[in-house]
């Protein structure tokens, strides 16, 4: 019977964690968005853009799909980018014009294309020319410089297009107010360091992140505890007045109006902390190289004589780790929610109530104790690990400041 309960409750757990790694993907999608591929021809040889629209601050990157049976091979045309590329002016109408672009400057350098294998595909990413091509907002056409031909013998050329467009307002304010300061606080941090690392920058920036937020976070840790020494109480009154959700709905308000709780309370620092890890996911993805983040950078670091160390620990913190991060992210979350479930666990029993649970709060529980740590566990398989350390000294800090309210509350 033990064995039956015990299989019963691990199908449950990984229920669970299913359900929230899924919501938690479908997320990530949201924000991270991977657009699907738009093919711009058909042939022998296609070129398609990765994504059709490029925002301000994004650079373009190609697919080079060879169809044919042999190898395609094509010519160094560093430091022009391997397709010739135009500016299309009035696309779509009876007076589209074409301009040629030429470029002026490389922000990376040029790594040539020389062959694309036989019924293989290849990806051109165009970064180096990201500020002397890309500049102005419109329509993109490019073009490989191959000469090919259909079975019939007929010449084709191989193009595809894309649309340069300007960020909208709230992009460009999460920009002004995370993204940048992020960045360039980075910066300031590590030009005082002999070999200028992102890491120990990271760490500063987290800690003062975490001290800006101290005290907000304390105020909704404070209301978790409520909400959790409240819990019991809820409980009954869902029993009592179960199917008077009106009558429900008005005891319930009388009781946290009573106990000066507010169920909104404890989620403000998920609200600020959220807009800030994925500003750290952008500032890491693009930022550590500082040569394609001159739309990110303040007027005086445009000119910068210096790039990141990226070596922190033995860790290359510009790649995902599969191994110290990902377990010491797990076991840290979870002694964070263990702190938090035990300090009101402690509570109640020392204000003699019984921690009586029902269903759904026991689900939530679980969700929160065990899924909620695997989950982050398993996003820094996916992250930089600059954000994986990001999170792990957050959650230090949060551990910190959980025993402090625990110790205050003398529990």
């Amino acid at each position: 019977m033990a064995e039956k309960k015990s299989s019963s409750k691990l199908l449950e757990f990984l229920l669970i964690f299913a359900i929230v790694y899924l919501v938690s993907q479908t997320i990530m999608r949201f924000v991270v968005p991977k657009q699907s591929p738009h093919v711009a021809g058909l042939g022998s040889v296609t070129l398609k853009p990765v994504d059709s629209t490029v925002r301000m601050g994004h650079h373009p990157v190609l697919v080079l799909r060879n169809h044919k049976s042999e190898d395609l091979v094509l010519t160094d045309r560093c430091p022009m980018p391997p397709v010739d590329v135009f500016l299309v002016e009035n696309p779509g109408t009876a007076d589209e014009r074409k301009k040629a672009l030429i470029a002026t400057e490389t922000v990376r350098p040029c790594v040539p294309l020389l062959t694309v294998p036989a019924g293989g595909e290849v990806q051109m990413d165009l970064v180096p020319w990201k500020y002397s091509l890309f500049e102005p907002y419109g329509t993109y056409e490019v073009q490989l410089p191959v000469e090919l031909k259909d079975p019939e013998g007929k010449e084709w050329m191989v193009q595809a297009r894309f649309t340069h467009y300007a960020p909208g307002q709230i992009v460009k304010a999460f920009r002004t107010f995370v993204t940048e300061p992020f960045l360039n606080f980075l910066i300031f941090t590590a030009s005082f360091l002999p070999d200028k690392n992102l890491g120990v920058a990271i760490i500063v920036l987290t800690l003062l992140v975490k001290m800006f937020l101290f005290f907000p976070t304390q105020h909704a840790m404070e209301g978790q505890r409520k909400m959790q020494f409240l819990q019991p109480k809820l409980n009954a009154l869902k029993k009592q007045y179960d199917g008077d959700s009106t009558r429900l709905h008005q005891e319930t308000m009388k009781l946290w109006k009573e106990h000066k709780v507010n169920p909104l309370q404890s989620f403000l620092p998920m609200f600020v902390q959220f807009p800030i890890l994925i500003g750290l996911f952008y500032v890491i993805q693009d930022g550590v190289h500082l040569e394609i983040s001159r739309h990110l950078l303040y007027p005086i670091y445009q000119d910068l004589p210096w790039t990141f160390g990226t070596r922190f620990l033995g860790f290359d913190l510009t790649k995902p780790d599969w191994y110290i991060f990902p377990v010491s992210l797990t076991a840290l979350q979870y002694l964070q929610m263990k702190l938090s479930f035990h300090q009101a666990k402690k509570k109640s029993e020392k204000e003699g109530h019984a921690q009586v649970t029902s269903k759904e709060q026991d689900m939530q529980q679980k969700v929160m104790l065990y899924a909620l740590p695997l989950m982050i566990g398993v996003f820094a398989f996916q992250f930089p690990a600059a954000v994986a350390l990001y999170w792990g000294i957050s959650t230090l800090f949060g551990i910190g400041q959980q025993m402090i309210v625990n110790r205050e509350r003398g529990q």
